[in-house]
């Protein structure tokens, strides 16, 4: 694709640490933006400075909530690079999420081009402090403007970033979760496999009422026997019982979490047994009886890992591991944060390591000029705007 690229009239700069900064709080000075119609189908590759989007109030979006995005991050290396973490999987899964609200697809491969094409002209928002990365969320909405029911004709697609520390405060500290009685979040045959907003709007109330009550999260059961575990609403989650790690399967109501996909196979790597079945509320109750659930965690990109030390439901409680982070839990995390930052080996060619020239480069430790006012081999530069090819 033909990205056309313009610097803002007044750059802003990275912050300087992210030391009590919230997680997406802060926001790059410049995003990715592209539009489909269908003539011309995807076009019009951009990277503008972050700007409010105007829409029309009859725009399909906010009606019918024609929308999905997805959520990833890029890291520094140690030596000063900066990589991504199985973006691809991200593309797939954004393109079945646009299958699944009729929007129109975008082809994986162009997702990764438009994101690693974004990533290297934003590289200096890339913080470098131990912990932190720039968290990316691609979205793809519907631009219509015309009330009633309707396949999409018109939609946008942006990339907006925002460097960030730990997604919790407490870092690895475990958790309490609660596990959801009432609400149900999403069925088979729903939406509940899309990252689609309306997943996460149908979990609003119950997780209001667990953060009153003193918890973190919500643990969603199925929807039809209201027995089954599913995921929390920011994680899918994944429990140590007999010593074999054990995951709820893809069944079309939860999200196919990259982190997830990553963690099942990093734990095959060092030996344990995964099972992807069905775990009912009462068989981690009586588990926990038993002595044999020693461990639960959630995965997920914002996260990575989130121990659980407490789970809650109908009046019971189970204690997990002492609320003290389990040895797989700790294992699990130090291996794909090693992988993520480049430190650890990458068996599996997971990590996609942008191209850097010594301008950027530079410009990751000086931070003050912007990459479209720099002349680069790749790049046409005329009147102020960059177009790479």
């Amino acid at each position: 694709m033909n990205i056309t690229i313009t610097s803002p009239d007044h750059p802003s700069a990275p912050p300087a640490s992210l030391t009590g900064v919230g997680f997406g709080r802060v926001f790059a000075d410049r995003m990715f933006s592209m539009d489909y119609t269908p003539a011309d189908n995807w076009h019009n590759a951009r990277i503008e400075p972050l700007h409010a989007l105007t829409l029309h109030p009859a725009c399909c979006v906010f009606h019918y909530g024609a929308e999905v995005f997805e959520g990833l991050k890029a890291y520094r290396r140690a030596d000063g690079g900066v990589q991504l973490f199985r973006p691809i999987e991200n593309g797939r899964r954004l393109f079945h999420s646009c299958e699944r609200m009729d929007l129109p697809p975008l082809d994986p491969d162009a997702f990764v081009e438009a994101v690693t094409d974004f990533v290297r002209e934003e590289v200096t928002w890339v913080p470098n402090e131990p912990g932190t990365s720039l968290y990316l969320r691609p979205f793809v909405i519907c631009t219509d403007t015309q009330l009633g029911v309707h396949g999409t004709t018109n939609a946008a697609f942006y990339i907006i970033a925002s460097p960030v520390g730990s997604y919790y405060p407490k870092g690895l500290a475990p958790v309490r979760i609660a596990i959801e009685r009432d609400d149900v979040r999403a069925v088979r045959g729903g939406t509940g496999y899309a990252k689609c907003g309306g997943n996460y709007a149908a979990a609003a109330r119950a997780t209001v009422r667990a953060e009153k009550a003193g918890y973190d999260q919500v643990l969603w059961l199925d929807g039809v026997e209201r027995r089954y575990i599913e995921e929390v609403g920011a994680m899918n989650m994944m429990f140590v019982i007999d010593g074999k790690i054990v995951t709820a399967p893809l069944e079309g109501s939860i999200l196919a979490g990259v982190t997830r996909k990553s963690i099942l196979q990093l734990a095959q790597d060092m030996g344990y047994e995964t099972e992807e079945r069905r775990i009912s509320v009462q068989e981690l109750f009586d588990a926990h009886a038993r002595g044999t659930l020693t461990e639960a965690f959630g995965t997920g990109t914002a996260a990575v890992i989130s121990p659980v030390g407490e789970m809650e439901y109908d009046g019971r409680s189970m204690i997990l591991n002492d609320r003290k982070i389990g040895k797989i839990s700790q294992q699990m995390y130090d291996t794909l944060v090693g992988i993520q930052r480049g430190k650890s080996p990458d068996p599996h060619g997971w990590t996609v390591e942008l191209q850097l020239s010594d301008q950027q480069f530079a410009l990751c430790d000086s931070c003050p000029e912007r990459l479209g006012s720099v002349e680069m081999s790749h790049a046409d530069l005329a009147d102020g705007i960059l177009v790479i090819k």
